[in-house]
Parts: structure tokens; sequence; C-alpha cells
């Protein structure tokens, strides 16, 4: 109701008060004025501010939350009709069509259109396409993520036949018919209504040139305004130039019959009595929670009281007054009410925006870990909790923000779920490996070459620390495996070596029975005999089964230093037969010129071998200097020292010989 028309409180002169009615564009959320137009309380009607619904790998099993749209697209043909006029208020309760079927969807339109009055279930017809559309975009939508996931090219998709989507379509083309015969039968009645109204006005108009009685032409007056306002409604355009030709031929007969002023006096009682009543109605419509509400019901209060006759002129002004300040504040309710709603989805679009900022930022990103994915999908699902907490924004934009909203989501579990496929994939060729270790493991669990078998599932065990993970399903199951395999054959070799550990101790004793016989051994004058004896007792050492593992070092030690002992004398004797064996040789030599240049030849290579082991004598004591301290490295100082003893053995046996060679030669 835009106060500003209301600006001529004369009841006899209603031109600019009866046709003043509220009117409200729900595009733009404004309240705008309606002129002499009429509005249709179910037609306009507010932006529905109402939660949006949504439609997600892991840990890799985490997943976003399902976003639905915001909005339906649906076929071009399938567009809002602009004429609402037929639309009545549906007198059955509202229903839930969510969990429905598309094929039960298409069924229950069906019911609706061939068993309900068209003009009562455009509410139903819209919740049925908006839900029928939603399902059918999620299928399409399923649909091309099996095909691209099965190796497809998201172009070359071609979307299948849909029997159920053909028939909606169908439906809602003999729904749209329907509703506009009916619309066109509507507006014949209205023309209709039109003429009959006009003819009335005529036979008012006719009236005041009866010779009847007063009392007569009264009581005919009274049936025709009877008639003229049960006919129904009539065209919008020619409703205010019908009330006003309709108030002034009223009006005039008023003053062309001159009725007596207790009867007009007691027709404007009754009628200030019912505008009284709309103004306490109109007052009361203040206290009413929902201002659409109000709304509606104010606009059917300014259809009565343009339906109402004069009231006495002293009472003109009160009661007009009283009536327009009671719709002044309603319709400011009403416009405070819708600029509210626009601020808030200002802010809400801003809000909005906000989020796709952050969705976006978290989208940019290319993680290289699961637990770097797994936090940032937390991040964005708990953007989505929050984004199905905020309400629409402003008409123009919901729907773009709501796309680039959820096209930051699919950006960013696209990414993830190309991730994880890389991922399973490589978990797939590791399951693999584990497998053929698995294999390899029972293959020796029943070994009885205990030390080999012990070393290769040691280095098995050694490979599958190396090998990465694999998938979720299949690690306790695969580990279990080759663990059991393991197991089986330690076990296996506990109990072996437990029933030979009583061997151990007589072991042992004969062990320390040979040192000590070892020790107490005297050489004999033949050097043959004594290196066979020597030999013998390592042979019958290696004889001798494992002692315990506690004294297992010391005892090798104590027969390696023992026969050691032993091969140092045998050696010592050795180098001295060797020496009187080369002098001898060098006395054969003199009296024969070739043996001498054969000695020369000799000195040389002993020259030479002896520089040699010199050189590598200096390497070898630089380099014990960089070994680790290390069990392995103490063994290796070890090896070389020995090389070094041999070396140096081996220098002053060749500086002896060269040493006589030369002194032959100078005789």
């Amino acid at each position: 109701m835009n106060t500003n028309e209301l600006n001529d409180p004369k009841d006899q002169n209603l031109e600019n008060i009866e046709g003043t009615i509220v009117s409200y564009n729900a595009g733009n959320l404004n309240v705008a004025d309606g002129g002499n137009d009429l509005v249709d309380v179910e037609a306009d009607k507010p932006v529905s501010i109402a939660d949006e619904a949504y439609d997600e790998e892991p840990n890799e099993e985490l997943k976003p939350i399902e976003m639905d749209d915001e909005h339906v697209d649906f076929d071009e043909e399938d567009e809002e009709e602009e004429d609402a006029e037929i639309d009545e208020e549906d007198d059955e309760p509202h229903v839930d069509y969510s969990s429905l079927s598309k094929d039960e969807l298409v069924q229950t339109l069906k019911d609706l259109i061939n068993n309900r009055p068209v003009q009562k279930i455009r509410q139903k017809v819209e919740g049925l396409k908006s839900i029928f559309y939603r399902k059918h975009k999620a299928e399409v939508e399923k649909l091309k993520k099996e095909f691209v996931e099965a190796g497809g090219d998201l172009e070359q998709f071609a979307l299948p036949e849909d029997n159920a989507e053909l028939q909606f379509k169908e439906l809602l083309k003999q729904y749209r018919a329907k509703r506009a015969q009916y619309n066109n039968q509507l507006e014949d009645q209205k023309q209709h209504n039109l003429e009959q109204k006009l003819q009335i006005i005529e036979k008012i108009k006719e009236l005041v040139n009866s010779t009847d009685s007063v009392g007569k032409i009264y009581s005919e007056f009274r049936e025709l305004q009877k008639q003229f306002l049960e006919i129904g409604p009539v065209p919008q355009a020619s409703l205010n130039d019908l009330w006003n030709n309709y108030h002034h031929h009223v009006q005039a007969f008023y003053d062309f019959v001159k009725i007596s002023k207790e009867l007009r006096d007691l027709d404007f009682k009754k009628n200030l009595e019912a505008k009284i009543k709309l103004c306490e109605q109109a007052e009361e419509l203040l206290l009413e929670p929902s201002v659409i509400v109000a709304f509606k019901k104010l606009q059917k209060l300014h259809e009565q009281w343009r339906e109402v006759g004069p009231v006495p002129r002293e009472n003109q002004n009160e009661i007009w007054e009283r009536f327009k300040e009671a719709t002044t504040k309603i319709n400011k309710k009403h416009q405070e009410h819708f600029e509210n709603i626009k601020e808030q989805q200002k802010k809400n679009l801003e809000a909005k925006i906000e989020l796709c900022e952050k969705a976006e930022e978290l989208a940019a990103q290319n993680p290289k870990t699961i637990k770097e994915w797994n936090k940032l999908s937390k991040e964005l699902i708990e953007l989505q909790k929050i984004w199905k907490t905020i309400g629409f924004a402003t008409k123009k934009d919901n729907n773009k923000v709501f796309e680039r909203f959820r096209s930051a989501c699919d950006t960013f579990f696209n990414k993830k779920r190309d991730f994880f496929k890389d991922i399973k994939d490589v978990q797939m060729n590791n399951l693999q490996q584990k497998t053929e270790l698995c294999l390899q493991a029972e293959a020796l669990k029943d070994s009885t070459d205990w030390k080999k078998t012990t070393e290769d599932l040691i280095n098995l065990q050694k490979r599958w620390k190396q090998i990465g993970p694999v998938p979720r399903k299949s690690s306790d199951e695969i580990w279990k495996r080759f663990r059991a395999a393991c197991d089986y054959f330690f076990e296996q070799k506990s109990k072996h070596f437990a029933s030979v550990d009583n061997s151990y101790e007589e072991n042992l004793k004969a062990k320390e029975a040979l040192i000590a016989e070892v020790e107490a051994f005297v050489f004999g004058e033949n050097m043959e005999e004594n290196l066979d004896a020597l030999k013998e007792f390592q042979k019958r050492w290696t004889q001798i089964g494992f002692v315990p593992i506690k004294v297992k070092d010391d005892v090798q030690k104590r027969f390696r230093a023992a026969i050691k002992k032993h091969f140092d004398k045998l050696n010592t004797q050795e180098d001295k037969n060797k020496m009187v064996r080369f002098q001898a040789k060098l006395e054969e030599a003199k009296a024969n010129p070739r043996a001498m240049s054969k000695l020369r030849q000799d000195r040389e290579r002993m020259f030479n071998r002896m520089r040699q082991l010199e050189n590598d004598l200096t390497v070898w004591e630089n380099n014990i200097g960089f070994f680790a301290k290390t069990k392995n490295a103490e063994a290796m100082i070890e090896e070389v020292n020995r090389k070094i003893e041999r070396a140096k053995e081996e220098i002053t046996e060749l500086s002896e010989k060269i040493k006589l060679i030369d002194k032959l030669e100078q005789k």
C-alpha cells in the first residue's frame, strides 16, 4: 500500500480512494505504487529465505559434503508463467516429495494434473519439478563421472535417453496447456462479468427515470447493488473505471431520488459500522507475527473497503485516516521486512564470497602426502558446513557465487581423487611386491639350513621395510601372512637349538682338552711331521660341534693363540732352512756363468719386489688411521696388521738374499 495515493478521504468521490491497493514486486524487493491495479496476493510473494541444500577420500576415506544445486535449470520451454491470477489457495496439506523416485514423481505429477483443479496445484507442481530435476541432474553427474573414470573423454559423453524425463516434460506441457486454457476461460468469464456489471450500472442509471414509488425504486436499487457485488471479478484494466462508474451512479441515485434522511442515515450508519470493523481488522494485523500474512490480509480488507458504500460526511475524514494509518504502518513493516532481507542477503553474499576465496586457496594447493591432503580436506569440509548455515545471497548473485564455491570444491576433490588414484596404483604395486616376499618366506619356512635361511629371511624383512604401504583393506592380511612364515621358521629354529644346547657343554670340554693338548705339543726333528700334526689339530677342532655362545669367543682365541705359537715356530725354522738352501744355491752358481746371470735377474726381481712391499707398507700403515671405531673396522685393522707383519718379514728375507748375491759377485 503506497500511502502517497491515499489523499482523498471523500467517500462520495472515490476516484483516488477505492482504487488504491497494496502492490509489491518480489523481483526487486521494493514496495511499489500500486496505482489503480489490483495485485494477486498469491503471485507476488517475497523471495524465500531458506537453508540451501547440498548434494565429496582419506584419512583417505574423507569425503566432501554433498552439494546439491541451489537452483534448478529446466527445459527452455519450461518457463515460469507470468500470469499468476489463476492461483488459488490449496486446501490440501503440504507434502514432502523429496523421498520419491523419479518414476514416483512422474506418477504424482500425473495424478495432480488429472485429479486436482489446475488453479490450486501450482506450488505442488513447482516442488515436484525442482525435486525431479535435482535428482535428474545428480544422475547425469554420476553418469559423467563413471564415464570419465572408465577412461572416456568428457567431450564425447552422450546422455542416454531418460524415459522418466520425457514423461515429466510431457506432463509439464499438459499442465501449462490446462493452465493456459483455464486462464483463458477465466479471462472470458471476467469479460462476461464486466458486461453484466455494466448492464447493472445502466439499470441503476435508469432508476432515476422510474415513476414507481421511492420504496419500490429503493428496493430495486438494493437488489441491483447485491447483484453487482455477487458477480465475480472483472479484467484488471477495467476495474477502476468500473468502480468509479458504479459509485458515480450510486451517488447520483441517492441525490436524484432524494431518499429520506432517515433511510439515507441508516445506510450511512451501516456503512460506517462496516468500515469501523475493517479498521479494527486492519489494526489487529499490526500484531500479526508474519509480515507477509498481514500484507496479504490487508489487500483483502482494501477490496472489502471498496465495496462498502459512503459514510456520514462528519465521519469521512476520521474513518479514512484511521484505516489509512493502519495501512501505512503495515506497509512500513512490509517494506522494512524486505529491506532487511535485502541487507541480510548482501551480508550473506559477502560471507559466501569469503568462503569462495578460502576454498579457492585450498584448491590451488598441491599437497604431496596423504596427511596433508586429509588436513586440507577437513578444512574444506568445514567451509562447506559453514556455507550451509548461511542463507541466500542476492537474487542476481546467488547462483553465481554458489557455482564459484562448488567449482572450487570440485577442483579440490578432483585433484585429491587423482592424487589418491596414483597412490592406490603405487600401493597395488607395493602389495604385489609384498605378496612375492610372502611367497619367498613361505618357501623358506621349512628349511633346516638355519644360518643361511636366517640371513635370507632377515634380508626379506629388510626389503619388506623398504617397500611402501599397501591398500588399507589388504594391509593387515598381507602383514600377518608374511609374519606367520617368518615366525614359523624362527620357532622351528629355536626348538632345534634348544635340543642341541645340552651337547654344547660336552663340546666345550672336548675343545678345552684339545687346547691343552696343543699347548703341550713339542716339535720333533721332522718338519713335515710337525706340520701334519698341527693340521690334524685344526681338523679335530672343526669336527667338534658348537659350544655355549657366552664362551665361544674366548675358547676360539685360546685355540688360535696355541696353534699360532706352533706355526710361528714352524715358520721360523722354515725361514732358516730357506736361507740355508739359498746359500747352497749360491755356492753352486759360482762355477756356472749361466747360473750367475740367472741370479742377477733374481736380484733385480727381488729388489723390485722389496720396493713394492715398502710402498704397500706405507699405504697400509696410513690407512689404519682412517678406520672407524666399529666392530667391522676392528676386524679390518687386524687383517691389515697381519699383512704388514708378513710384508716386513718378506722384506727382511729379500734384503738378506740380495746381500748374499752382492757378496758373491764381489768375490
